[in-house]
């Protein structure tokens, strides 16, 4: 019974049911007129922020900005995680109440994503009084649809990682004192066997469901689809979603039974639900959600909150953008190796948008990556401080723009000899918005970095080909030559910086400022690049520079790296 009311609910929540009229179409309406909610996880407070935490809120920072930059209407909510077991016992080992504790981590999160410039539109915190009513009012929800029944766990659990596991989920490991104990296999971690009475919920009936919403391919990139589809051909039992309250104190009681809390991860997850406004009556359905989340908690994303979500009969996830992890110089981060990446020191290092673009350009989300200071300075050297800030110097430099301003471009002027080299570069510009527009969409933000440069350098070594420089004032072939090598390169900036903005808006918006571009104007939507190469009027044709602020990116030496 449960099964096939899963199976129909699903169908009607996404709009696949043979009853697809006016009603239906009302609900898509309602679906597509909502703003788009990119989310990080909310991040668990027993520690402080660490470089996943930051490369997660970085890349959901990207998909908000650029939809913003595209015209789109989006939000960005991230917060932090503060009940279940692990926040109770690291706020007992620092005599502290667990609320002190919480509100001390919670404020480390947010400063370093403000440090980071995350331009998230809400900051969730699970201790809050709206997200508390949002849990249980979520909790009894799920009760009136029957999927919530009182049982007796038995079973392993892994306090860590705050998971209950099946015995196929753990194996048997030897620790460093040569003791036999209980891992789990996905993360490592100890696990216990427990037995105690809790509620739990029937996740076993929605197998079914859950195969149809991957139907629709949420997750990415593709290897970790694949892996939910590994996950969903093995047992699924049901979950359970309580601790007794004599075990665990720091947490939601169920709002029918105070003996009992929620458990933390049914409690975390419905934060997504609380940025979006859950419980609000006019909140049907809850809109397009897409939540970047690190590998370590892909099944608690893509098995169960779509599976609380179809039980309670709202829409899952839209899309699950997944990353991996971050290892320092070819070795797990870990505090007694003494080789934890602090964020904070990185930005002192490498100022924020130095680190964003360092994370952003050398992650990339379907593999582990590896982060040394010797590749971050050589590659902020290399693509920050000579390439784009190289290329900004040479075309606004007195000595080569006297004027400070746009000149006039004409195709004419360049030597035939030139001209199939302007027309390749005139391709590379014309292609370039589509390829990053495709990469960022494909959730592989690296790609779309990596055809900036490339086209960056391109731009350079036509400004080097055509050598401005050399060119005489006096002599009016040569003067309008110059002016039009000067126009191409300095357009070609402009659409650099605009894309470059999601990912360094820090640096971008000193280019924009440089090239004295309007705020109306930094947009993609309805914008236009290089239009008197196209025989078009150009706003910026004799449209003066703004003021010189120095070098974009300052390089960086071996002392300041290490």
């Amino acid at each position: 019974m449960l099964r096939s009311l899963a199976l129909r609910t699903f169908a009607n929540i996404l709009g696949l049911s043979s009853r697809s009229g006016s009603t239906a179409a009302m609900s898509r309406n309602a679906v597509a007129s909502r703003p788009h909610l990119y989310t990080t996880p909310i991040f668990y407070v027993n520690a402080a922020p660490h470089l996943g935490h930051v490369y997660s809120a970085l890349l959901a920072d990207v998909q908000h900005r650029y939809s913003a930059m595209c015209g789109i209407e989006s939000k960005l909510s991230t917060g932090t995680d503060e009940h279940g077991m692990k926040v109770q016992q690291a706020a007992s080992a620092l005599g502290l109440d667990p609320q002190t504790f919480c509100s001390t981590v919670s404020l480390q999160f947010r400063t370093i994503f403000d440090a980071l410039d995350i331009s998230y539109t809400d900051f969730v915190r699970t201790t809050e009084p709206r997200h508390i009513e949002a849990v249980s009012r979520f909790w009894m929800t799920l009760e009136e649809q029957g999927y919530i029944y009182k049982g007796t766990y038995e079973g392993w659990y892994c306090t860590s990682d705050e998971a209950f596991l099946s015995e196929g989920q753990t194996a048997e490991h030897t620790d460093f004192e040569g003791n036999k104990i209980r891992v789990s296999l996905e993360s490592g971690h100890q696990v216990h066997w427990v037995s105690e009475e809790n509620y739990m919920f029937r996740l076993s009936s929605l197998r079914p469901a859950l195969l149809n919403w991957l139907q629709t391919e949420p997750v990415h990139p593709a290897p970790f689809l694949k892996l939910v589809h590994h996950w969903l051909e093995e047992e699924l039992p049901d979950l359970s979603v309580s601790r007794q309250r004599s075990r665990l104190s720091w947490g939601i009681p169920v709002p029918s039974d105070s003996s009992h809390v929620i458990y933390v991860w049914l409690d975390a997850l419905v934060n997504y639900l609380t940025a979006a406004g859950y419980p609000n009556p006019q909140l049907a359905p809850w809109g397009p959600s897409t939540h970047l989340l690190g590998k370590d908690i892909l099944r608690f994303h893509a098995i169960y909150w779509p599976a609380f979500l179809i039980a309670a009969g709202l829409p899952p996830p839209q899309k699950l953008l997944v990353h991996s992890h971050w290892t320092s110089e070819g070795t797990k981060m870990s505090k007694s190796l003494k080789n934890v990446v602090d964020p904070s020191d990185c930005i002192r290092r490498y100022t924020t948008d130095g680190l964003r673009y360092y994370l952003l350009r050398h992650g990339a989300p379907e593999r582990d990556c590896d982060f040394t200071h010797r590749t971050a300075r050589m590659l902020l050297n290399s693509e920050l401080a000579d390439a784009l800030g190289g290329l900004l110097n040479r075309c606004t430099a007195p000595a080569i723009n006297p004027m400070q301003h746009f000149p006039k471009f004409q195709y004419e002027n360049f030597p035939v000899a030139s001209r199939d080299q302007v027309h390749d570069l005139l391709g590379a510009l014309q292609e370039l918005p589509v390829e990053v527009d495709q990469w960022i969409k494909k959730f592989q933000v690296h790609k779309a970095l990596e055809c900036i440069d490339a086209c960056v350098r391109r731009s350079n070594a036509f400004f080097q080909s055509q050598a401005p420089w050399k060119l005489q004032r006096g002599v009016e072939k040569e003067a309008a030559l110059r002016d039009s090598v000067i126009y191409l390169t300095l357009e070609a900036l402009r659409l650099y910086a605009t894309l470059l903005h999601p990912a360094v808006p820090g640096l971008a918006t000193v280019v924009l400022d440089r090239l004295g571009v309007p705020h109306k104007m930094r947009t993609l939507k309805k914008n236009t690049f290089l239009a008197a190469t196209r025989g078009e009027i150009c706003y910026f044709q004799a449209q003066t520079l703004g003021p010189d602020k120095g070098l974009l990116f300052p390089r960086l030496e071996k002392s300041e790296a290490f």
